[in-house]
């Protein structure tokens, strides 16, 4: 059986950055196929009760702190809360990740690691031109060709379709996996994924 898992996530998210790897790994070790869909975090907040960083209680963004430093320690991944750019909007870097999954899943995969790692290891500035040109050729990727395919009115599109797909798959967080109908949210949810895979 063809086994296919979509992929929602959003490179704002601390979680989807901490998940990635082990994702990709466990995808590939199972013949997966991922469908990658960046999606409009904001949007899926507003229609499915989630509360933006801003307007979370203290004692809840405290704890959101202790569970980061919790996970990256245990994963052996350093991440920056916040990181230098938090406030900095992910739209752009989502487009260019559909660029780079339209060349092919793994371009796909491998453009939104490295963005998530800018983001939240490496301190860079992912809404900027250069920051996103310059990760994706770090890939071996054509800068000047995800550049111009990110920016055609037709890729603003998909993103929005991508987080049209979202709300109807009923997801409200990143990130968030989808196996034959059966929902995974969140990275510390890989292991019931992987096992899903397994039957």
């Amino acid at each position: 059986m063809d086994k296919v898992i979509d992929y929602y996530f959003t490179p704002a998210s601390p979680y989807a950055y901490l998940g990635h790897d082990r994702f990709v790994a466990i995808a590939a070790h199972h013949g997966a196929r991922v469908g990658v869909y960046p999606v409009d975090i904001g949007r899926i907040f507003a229609v499915s009760g989630g509360v933006p960083l801003a307007q979370r209680p203290p004692q809840r963004l405290a704890y959101r702190l202790v569970e980061l430093e919790r996970w990256s320690r245990h994963l052996g991944i350093p991440i920056n809360v916040p990181p230098k750019f938090a406030a900095t909007p992910v739209a752009a870097a989502s487009r260019w990740i559909l660029a780079a999954a339209e060349t092919g899943q793994r371009q796909g995969l491998d453009l939104a690691g490295a963005l998530m790692r800018a983001r939240w290891a490496e301190e860079r500035d992912i809404a900027d031109p250069a920051t996103l040109a310059a990760v994706a050729a770090g890939l071996g990727q054509d800068a000047s060709a995800l550049a111009a395919r990110a920016e055609d009115p037709e890729l603003a599109a998909r993103y929005e379709a991508a987080t049209e797909r979202a709300i109807a798959a009923q997801v409200f967080g990143s990130p968030w996996y989808v196996y034959a109908g059966e929902p995974f949210w969140g990275q510390d949810r890989l292991d019931f994924l992987d096992r899903a895979l397994a039957k």
